[in-house]
């Protein structure tokens, strides 16, 4: 039997002008493109990419879904994508290993259980189910925890979002191009982009080292490489561009049935299909665009996991990898559009938020860029926040370099 090998989205011709050109080919800029074609019957999009679909933050983090967010305005919007997920699952015909396992904050001390409830009023104030626990929920959740007074920092206690879970990341980046390239959007691969055309106030075209692309408008939407894209017609972003490491063990029988994380320890972690431990670390403490790897890391992540659940020890980690995180100072993102020049939108600054938050923002990113107002749910992370030193509740970065202009 013969099989044809063929690819999901193509490699079309570059065309000389587009309605809309994206710059970026990670799950933000592909729903964004595949929600105009599918909603607004926007398919004359051209989506811009340097290196390839799903390259940076998109193919680089844990696959962790939640919508258990500090404040009301992430909230929000976390927890309609959380419930976007299955009915995308549908609308594309991909499956995307959608596994609402559930997620379990840990908290070491009094003030970090103060810090959930408020976490959890937010969250049961918006519908979402959430719910604190105390030391012994959180081990006939995880029955491999350590809660005795062993572990440097001993669990208190913890925060359980039964709704979170996780998604396979590259099937998520793989579905909407396969689904927006259904639907006439062109996505060019290994194109970069090297200049934004304004005349007038407006954007006209994209300058590309494939050529020039005539077009009213251009969504940023590049992770931490939206802060390279802007600058490009001067724009300075209040983001710093952090490296954040992760990697995975080798397998081992199913045992964590949900993801776990620690705040003390800067650990998260969960088991994949396959068995793996999949985990994270914090993001390097200085600005930098290498997605090097570290022993440090890996020694730290080792050291956290072990003090947490003692069984870890003797696993051995297989792979590491990293990325990276465009953080803000208030640790929220960046939407923005028609301001300071007309057809420019942006879609950054997520910080390592970004792909949960990928498929809702493109639909409504979709509509902005479609009808030229922006959707009340994405108002409140308008860059003008900075200026007007009106951060958002999420927290707060110790680099703050404004007022932005």
């Amino acid at each position: 039997m013969k099989f044809k090998n063929k690819s999901l989205w193509g490699r079309p011709p570059m065309k000389s002008s587009y309605d809309a050109v994206i710059i970026g080919g990670g799950i933000h800029g592909l729903a964004t493109a595949y929600y105009l074609a599918k909603d607004h019957g926007l398919t004359d999009v051209g989506i811009i990419e340097r290196r390839y679909v799903g390259y940076g933050g998109t193919g680089r983090n844990t696959a962790i879904v939640r919508a258990n967010q500090r404040s009301q305005e992430n909230v929000r919007l976390y927890y309609e994508g959380l419930q976007l997920w299955p009915s995308l699952i549908s609308e594309l015909d991909f499956n995307l290993m959608f596994f609402n396992c559930g997620n379990l904050n840990l908290a070491h001390g009094e003030a970090a259980m103060s810090a959930l409830r408020l976490q959890v009023s937010t969250a049961q104030f918006h519908g979402v189910i959430s719910e604190l626990v105390d030391a012994k929920q959180c081990k006939e959740l995880v029955p491999y925890l350590d809660i005795s007074d062993r572990p440097a920092y001993p669990i208190m206690g913890g925060m359980f979002h039964p709704p979170g879970g996780t998604i396979r990341h590259d099937a998520a980046a793989w579905g909407l191009a396969r689904g927006a390239s259904a639907r006439g959007v062109r996505i060019h691969q290994e194109t970069e982009a090297l200049g934004i055309g304004v005349e007038n106030g407006r954007v006209v075209s994209v300058e590309t080292d494939q050529g020039t692309i005539k077009t009213p408008r251009v969504l940023i939407a590049a992770g931490g490489y939206s802060v390279l894209v802007a600058g490009l017609i001067g724009l300075r972003l209040p983001i710093d561009v952090l490296t954040i490491q992760a990697m995975v063990s080798q397998p081992v029988k199913p045992f964590l049935n949900h993801v776990v994380s620690s705040g003390a320890y800067h650990v998260y972690c969960n088991q994949s299909l396959k068995g793996e431990l999949v985990t994270g670390a914090h993001m390097d403490p200085w600005p930098n665009y290498t997605t090097l790897v570290t022993a440090q890391y890996i020694k730290h992540q080792a050291e956290g996991l072990t003090e947490l659940m003692p069984a870890f020890r003797g696993l051995r980690f297989m792979r590491v990898w990293s990325g990276l995180a465009d953080m803000t100072p208030d640790m929220a993102p960046i939407i923005d559009g028609n301001d300071p020049v007309e057809g420019l939108y942006i879609d950054c600054g997520w910080g390592y938020f970004g792909f949960k938050s990928g498929p809702v923002t493109g639909r409504y990113m979709a509509r902005f860029m479609a009808e030229g107002r922006c959707p009340d749910i994405l108002e409140p992370f308008t860059m003008r926040r900075f200026n007007e030193t009106r951060f958002l509740g999420e927290i707060a970065s110790p680099v703050y370099y404004g007022p932005w202009n």
